[in-house]
């Protein structure tokens, strides 16, 4: 990468980075049988509420595609994570939910994922994340509109 390249590109090129660095870092003391694509999904219910949503709505907020949302949800179904009903407002549409083993598994992850954060937060003080996180949150609110 070189400076001359554009700022928004360098930024997002970071970011990638440290998105590479966590997942494997997480990806190797998730629970036996999770994903991170699992514990994504699962985190997702519980930061919005654990409200219903359609396997659509999943795929979208992940931005991957209707089969590969629906496969990662078939395998949560059968760990019991997530439980998948028909849509009453539409005879052919489903509708998720977290369940209770599911928002104990993000729990289980969570302290599997203590040691990976403490090294973090070896290397990152608390006054730099307390800076990072809100301009991180808009960054994200901001490209989420963009593709609404």
């Amino acid at each position: 990468m070189s400076r001359n390249d554009p700022l928004t590109f360098q930024v997002f090129n970071e970011i990638g980075i440290i998105n590479q660095l966590t997942s494997a870092a997480f990806a190797a003391v998730l629970p036996k049988g999770m994903t991170i694509a699992q514990f994504t999904v699962l985190n997702h219910f519980v930061r919005l509420g654990h409200e219903e949503r359609s396997p659509a709505q999943l795929a979208s907020a992940f931005q991957i595609t209707r089969p590969t949302m629906t496969s990662t949800l078939a395998r949560m179904e059968k760990a019991g994570l997530v439980a998948i009903k028909a849509d009453p407002n539409d005879g052919r549409g489903k509708l998720v939910s977290v369940t209770a083993a599911g928002i104990e598994m993000r729990d289980i992850c969570l302290r599997q994922l203590a040691g990976p954060l403490a090294e973090a937060n070896g290397v990152l003080s608390p006054k730099i994340l307390a800076q990072l996180l809100p301009l991180l949150r808009e960054v994200r609110a901001k490209l989420d509109k963009l593709r609404d």
